[in-house]
């Protein structure tokens, strides 16, 4: 009797721990990099020098009141961008720059967006992305432009 009860308790804890590795992977959880604490904000150092038209964008929105914190948010980017580019037209050599950002839980509606080149545009997004890889959904991102 005592036997079937450990197996029992076995097979229960291995189905436990089956549930949560399935519900970490669905929903993005990393025990690796915990997001920070709602107190902590982790600073990300933006070069201007390299991305001058995005840099500039990010300040001048700021300045209007937009928020300098980013809360990763992935599974949000796409209807964000939906949202913050709506009803901005397409221009011929330029991007449409959104602040805060798609992937950024402030983003979406309301977003401050500015025509900058894409090369500036597209390589400051791709530099932000590497810089962030690190970082689960729920961690805040102060963005400082040096």
């Amino acid at each position: 009797m005592r036997r079937r009860k450990h197996k029992t308790y076995l097979l229960v804890i291995i189905l436990l721990l089956l549930v949560l590795s399935y519900l970490a992977e669905r929903n993005g959880w990393n025990f690796e990099n915990p997001p920070a604490s709602d107190s902590e904000v982790v600073q990300l150092i933006f070069p201007s020098d390299e991305y001058p038209e995005t840099a500039d964008h990010i300040e001048e929105a700021i300045d209007k009141g937009e928020s300098k914190i980013c809360t990763i948010d992935r599974g949000g980017a796409e209807e964000n961008r939906k949202e913050s580019l709506k009803g901005v037209p397409t221009k011929k050599r330029y991007d449409r720059d959104e602040w805060p950002m798609a992937m950024c839980q402030e983003g979406g509606t309301g977003a401050d967006i500015a025509y900058i080149s894409p090369a500036d545009n597209r390589g400051a997004g791709s530099w932000v992305g590497n810089q962030l890889d690190q970082y689960p959904d729920g961690t805040r991102i102060e963005f400082i432009i040096k």
